[in-house]
């Protein structure tokens, strides 16, 4: 049966190790920052893109608008931040997305405008989630 649907393997493979990962998942800290005007759920460790950050490839930031923070059990929730929790971070890359393709059309109206974008990123990881 296996060899007709790959993916119902693959389901078994990863309901056996979903347990562990919940394990795992309750004994690192996460929080829930804000950056470029965007949330992100991160975690020591973690690597992300986020909007272009004015620091140098290497330099550290530190993000101090974290709206939760969770520790296991503990969940804190900010209205809107938490007080005295900042998540640091070292800057890896600075880069550019891929390019995404703008049309607009009108059927019959002779009217078609195209273009391109593509929008910069910082790529960071996530060095600690620390209190005070």
């Amino acid at each position: 049966g296996d060899a007709l649907f790959p993916q119902a393997r693959l389901l078994r493979i990863a309901r056996s190790f979903a347990p562990r990962c919940q394990i795992l998942d309750e004994l690192t800290m996460h929080a829930v920052i804000k950056t470029g005007g965007k949330q992100y759920r991160v975690s020591a460790g973690d690597k992300l893109n986020v909007e272009t950050l004015p620091v140098e490839a290497g330099g550290e930031v530190a993000f101090d608008q974290v709206l939760m923070l969770s520790d296991g059990d503990n969940i804190e929730i900010g209205a809107p931040f938490l007080v005295g929790v900042t998540v640091t971070a070292k800057v890896v890359e600075h880069g550019r997305g891929e390019k995404i393709r703008i049309v607009k059309f009108k059927r019959r109206k002779h009217y078609k405008r195209q273009a391109g974008h593509r929008q910069n990123y910082t790529r960071v990881e996530i060095t600690g989630v620390a209190r005070g």
